[in-house]
């Protein structure tokens, strides 16, 4: 089975290099624009109620994948699905953003961790009930400092 993605939009970041972007969204203070193509613009029907939302997208400049890899922090390897590392068998990513404002198919989006022109596969509501979890392990990560 082989899936087939169009981007539905792209994301406008005030990042251009790799190296120079914010490793996640939680320690992004960064404001970007989420684009949404006009022929898509009528799903955001209701999003400016929201205050977060997921952004899925493609990780564009992302060659190649190994099962093995060394994350952004950490000195160790861990096996890729244990990671949110970018060199994946399905290059897909994606953050949680603060929704800032919506400008009819623009959203103003704070929290941005992603290159300029990332294309945009989908968008999903941040919602508490569904996402919060109360017993969580993070497993190699909970060894690692959170700022």
């Amino acid at each position: 089975m082989e899936f087939i993605f169009k981007p539905i939009g792209v994301i406008h970041s005030p990042f251009t290099e790799k190296d120079k972007t914010p490793i996640q969204a939680s320690r992004s203070q960064a404001v970007g624009k989420v684009e949404v193509y006009a022929e898509f613009a009528g799903g955001l029907k209701d999003i400016e109620a929201l205050s977060h939302i997921y952004v899925l997208y493609a990780f564009h400049e992302s060659q190649g994948y190994q099962l093995h890899v060394k994350p952004f922090l950490d000195d160790r390897e861990h096996g890729v699905f244990a990671t949110r590392y970018p060199y994946r068998p399905n290059p897909i990513g994606f953050s949680v953003f603060r929704l800032l404002s919506r400008e009819d198919n623009i959203l103003t989006v704070a929290g941005v961790d992603v290159l300029d022109e990332t294309p945009l596969l989908d968008i999903k509501p941040y919602v508490p009930d569904f996402d919060h979890r109360e017993e969580v392990r993070a497993g190699w990560y909970e060894t690692r400092s959170k700022k």
